[in-house]
């Protein structure tokens, strides 16, 4: 398996993921000016398979932070009245927290971890006109629970005054998402999940509605004003200084996905998904996620089986140089995940899974 180094530790977390020597490559790029021609013919050379991938006509910004930058921006650009965090697992019970911290009125829509979002829930809160905004982690990373969005956004399009605003950091590009199609509002994404880059790049839509709604909010910001992001978007620039490299990156990943094919490219994680579902089945481990809402990006394995996972992941590192995850937040060591995204292959996820069962304690 190709690595940047000799001492490389191969990375089947569920981000930051592998990034191909090819893209390392293509990121080395000699330096340009961010507010000068050749990043305008950069930035519109990349947009339009940026608007195939997020299934919308309309302006997909670039961000120089994590996502969370952009998910924040979202709750100061867009909640007026209140806001409904769907909570589920680590992430999107942060986002929770975050709209408070940010001095906005919001609730929680809780459910346990390892549990999905069900738009009966979402339709039974907005019922009572107390909600503006709706944030919804598509898949959350955290349990592997894959929640039904295009069910959830038929159930906020009921409501014209709600917005719904939609984490996809460990689905984009791994499932299809139709922005206009279903009525997202706002769809970010970043860099370092199946995108198969280094982190510090979002990426996000906003619909026409959103920024009409930011027009009357008067406290957005500034670094995350998502009118400022229209407004140098109609140049083709950014706000700020923009991440360069990242983006050359970009637009090399771009030309990869739309090579393989957008469809064989959802296919292809499909199948690599369900090998590693295959393992789990054939070494006597459970889902953490129910079925039907299990992620396509990345696996949430129930330690069962009760074995040592700390230990587990330090031999497989030692020897096969290469790392799993051991759980996150409440659920560490009582789950484990391991991710099947970005430019991984049959070949190297059966390589993992070779290694991985080598190391397994008994």
């Amino acid at each position: 398996m190709p690595t940047p180094d000799d001492d490389h530790v191969r990375l089947y977390i569920p981000g930051p993921i592998e990034v191909s020597p090819d893209t390392y490559q293509a990121m080395s790029h000699g330096m340009i000016g961010h507010r000068g021609g050749e990043f305008v013919s950069l930035y519109e050379e990349v947009h339009p398979k940026l608007q195939q991938l997020f299934g919308t006509a309309g302006p997909v910004f670039l961000s120089t932070s994590s996502a969370w930058g952009v998910m924040e921006g979202a709750v100061r650009n867009l909640v007026a009245k209140k806001v409904l965090n769907c909570c589920c697992g680590a992430f999107s019970d942060k986002w929770y927290d975050v709209s408070l911290r940010c001095g906005k009125a919001a609730d929680q829509l809780q459910v346990e971890w390892g549990e999905p979002i069900l738009p009966e829930a979402v339709d039974a809160r907005l019922a009572t006109g107390e909600y503006d905004t709706v944030t919804l982690v598509h898949n959350e990373t955290s349990t592997g629970v894959m929640n039904p969005l295009a069910d959830i956004a038929a159930v906020v399009r009921k409501y014209p005054d709600v917005l719904l605003v939609v984490d996809t950091v460990s689905s984009f590009s791994t499932v299809p998402i139709a922005v206009d199609e279903l009525g997202i509002d706002v769809l970010l994404t970043g860099s370092q999940k199946a995108l198969a880059l280094p982190p510090g790049l979002a990426l996000f839509s906003v619909s026409e509605r959103a920024l009409a709604r930011a027009e009357a909010i008067a406290d957005r910001g500034y670094y995350f004003d998502f009118l400022e992001f229209k407004k140098n978007w109609e140049k083709m620039m950014t706000p700020s200084t923009p991440c360069i490299s990242l983006i050359y990156g970009l637009r090399h990943q771009l030309d990869k996905i739309f090579a393989e094919g957008i469809e064989a490219r959802y296919a292809r994680h499909e199948a690599l998904n369900r090998m590693v579902h295959d393992w789990v089945a054939t070494h006597g481990f459970e889902h953490f996620a129910p079925e039907g809402y299990r992620s396509k990006s990345l696996t949430c394995v129930a330690n069962n089986r009760e074995v040592d996972v700390s230990a587990w992941i330090k031999a497989m590192r030692e020897k096969h140089r290469l790392v799993i995850n051991g759980g996150y937040g409440k659920v560490k060591g009582v789950t484990f995940r391991i991710s099947n995204m970005g430019d991984e292959t049959e070949e190297r996820i059966a390589a993992m899974l070779e290694a991985i069962t080598d190391t397994l304690p008994a």
